[in-house]
């Protein structure tokens, strides 16, 4: 007999039930960004494989110099390259959505209540922690340590878009946890990137960002009716300011593409009028991220001729790579959320197995467009970056199949049940 079987039920410690899913209009919410998170992994994966092709290929050195060719004014500091600019310009519209769903996840989401928040946000933590420690043990004393946060961050769209390929009939629950867990990983890779990645500050550009922020600001709360309605006026108005405050945010010495972060935060989405306007701003710029900014900046940024500057596979850098992705991810997540089922009141959802769990902790192990990110911030050295790059690549795909692991074989049996 158990030492609870004699306490009557109403006395009984009430246990919190975790991996649930919220409201029917958040569970609505979610299913959309899903299937859009989907249609821009797939993007992103063909534009990966085309960038990665053209640099193996004869187009090599057309390719290479396309990435290298500068363009942009040169008086005003931004006679970028290319890739340059995919990185540093286009990637920012991919914070500013990022943003916009972190904002909408702690003001109305998930993240807005405690009891559904804590074991995303501590399996975040988790999830990024080990990983930078694993990769650190193999980079101890050399020059590659600085790229300890490269394993630590987990790509929304890929995984979302595997996730939706291998285990299409998962527990509603657990889409709800990746999709989650990827917005705090995201929010502590852009805090990583801001404080870890900004080598010195210029604070005179930095002072001037908060002119265009304020007006920002104030024309998104004052005239949020009339933008949500408007057509034009998100990109006519919006979007210039927007600009600017990018612009200056570079002369600062700070990665621009917190520019996009916080021009999301200033942005309101709750009451009527703020939710219409976050749904306008994510309406007209989502398309412009999945279809454009992200695929331009993966094929450049995946575009590593094997056998060239790189070290991989047997390098520390990639070893640290691969190994934090691979293993660090799972382990990190898993772990984190048994110690909270184990020494607190939360229980899993019933729905949800601890395979499943497993297999999705090593699904964010995909980290892809912010590991590459990092890469171009953490290695000036050609061969490191090169090295790098082809980790960060073949570590997502050894993630994707570790996932497939242990959700295939698990989704087949409900594929079954529902013949």
């Amino acid at each position: 007999m158990s030492p609870t079987s004699s306490v009557p039920p109403a006395q009984r410690p009430r246990r919190r039930r975790i991996l649930s899913l919220v409201s029917k209009r958040e569970a609505a919410r979610v299913s959309r960004l899903l299937r859009a998170e989907v249609i821009g992994g797939v993007i992103v994966m063909i534009a990966a494989l085309l960038g990665f092709l053209a640099a193996n290929s004869p187009l090599a050195e057309g390719y290479f110099t396309l990435r290298e060719t500068k363009i942009g004014p040169e008086a005003l500091g931004l006679h970028l390259s290319v890739g340059h600019w995919a990185s540093d310009g286009l990637l920012a519209i991919f914070f500013f959505m990022v943003g916009l769903e972190l904002k909408r996840e702690f003001v109305a989401g998930a993240l807005s209540r405690f009891s559904t928040a804590i074991v995303p946000v501590a399996a975040a933590f988790g999830g990024v922690a080990v990983p930078a420690l694993l990769y650190i043990s193999f980079t101890s004393g050399t020059p590659g340590a600085h790229g300890w946060a490269i394993p630590t961050a987990t790509d929304i769209a890929f995984a979302v878009a595997v996730l939706g390929l291998i285990a299409p009939r998962i527990p509603p629950a657990l889409r709800m946890f990746l999709l989650t867990l990827a917005v705090v990983d995201d929010l502590i890779a852009i805090t990583i990137i801001a404080v870890f990645y900004t080598d010195s500050i210029q604070f005179a550009p930095l002072a001037l960002s908060v002119i265009p922020l304020a007006l920002y600001a104030f024309i998104a709360r004052t005239y949020a009716a009339q933008l949500a309605r408007s057509t034009w006026g998100p990109w006519l108005v919006m979007l210039p300011i927007g600009i600017v405050a990018w612009a200056l945010f570079y002369a600062s010495g700070i990665h621009a593409t917190i520019a996009g972060v916080l021009l999301a935060f200033l942005v309101p989405v709750n009451g009527k009028q703020g939710t219409q306007l976050a749904e306008t701003f994510e309406h007209r710029f989502r398309p412009l991220s999945t279809g454009i900014a992200v695929p331009i900046f993966a094929f450049f940024a995946a575009g590593v001729a094997v056998g060239g500057a790189s070290r991989f596979p047997l390098d520390p850098i990639a070893l640290g790579i691969m190994v934090g992705l691979v293993i660090g991810k799972p382990v990190g997540i898993a772990l984190t959320t048994w110690v909270l089922t184990r020494f607190t009141r939360a229980e899993l959802d019933p729905a949800v197995s601890w395979r499943e769990l497993i297999g999705v902790g090593a699904l964010a192990g995909v980290g892809f467009t912010v590991s590459l990110l990092v890469t171009e911030l953490s290695f000036s050295d050609p061969g490191d970056a090169d090295t790098a790059r082809l980790a960060v690549m073949a570590g997502s795909v050894i993630a994707v199949a570790v996932a497939a692991g242990f959700l295939v074989r698990r989704d087949r049996p409900r594929r079954r049940a529902a013949r």
